[in-house]
């Protein structure tokens, strides 16, 4: 990327969900603002603005990443899926059933960042890719020791963390069931 002044405008194809955004931002805006303030996807919150708290995790080319660490003009060749992009109401994805069914929300305002980090989060455990809580076979279960570790980075201020772990154990245990 070529150096942009701070102040200017520039122009960003954005895919989010599935569709293409054309967007003129400020070189600074971020994937986060990006998507509350300028496409009005909403689902992905603000919390901390500084990467500690997961509010605003979202999937890039199906990785999970803090939006509000990333500059939207980053992102013009990649696929960005939000939480709007997971399910809808009348079709929810299954893994946000299993959050329902294991009531593993509060007041619900990190829930769309748990949900997505999840889904990344889930990817990495079956790619193999380490983590502190040790290795694991293919085949085998995911721990709750192993997903409270990968999931670290997602805070609840309600405390759900049991129902969140319970939750993406059973979607883990569903798909796995199902495959």
């Amino acid at each position: 990327m070529p150096w942009i002044e701070a102040n200017a405008n520039v122009a960003v194809t954005l895919t989010v969900n599935g569709v293409s955004h054309r967007l003129e931002l400020d070189a600074r805006v971020t994937l986060l603002d990006a998507l509350r303030e300028h496409l009005r996807l909403t689902g992905t919150k603000k919390g901390c603005d500084h990467g500690q708290c997961g509010a605003c995790t979202v999937l890039v080319n199906g990785r999970r990443i803090n939006s509000c660490l990333s500059l939207a003009a980053m992102h013009g060749a990649d696929n960005i899926t939000t939480i709007e992009g997971l399910g809808t109401t009348d079709a929810l994805h299954p893994l946000q059933a299993a959050f329902v069914a294991a009531d593993g929300l509060q007041c619900g305002y990190c829930t769309a960042g748990q949900i997505c980090s999840a889904m990344g989060m889930l990817e990495e455990w079956r790619a193999g890719w380490p983590s502190h809580v040790g290795e694991h076979a293919p085949a085998e279960a995911i721990t709750a020791a192993e997903i409270r570790e990968r999931m670290s980075g997602n805070l609840c201020r309600c405390a759900a963390y049991p129902r969140i772990v319970e939750a993406i154990q059973r979607y883990a245990g569903d798909e796995g069931a199902s495959t």
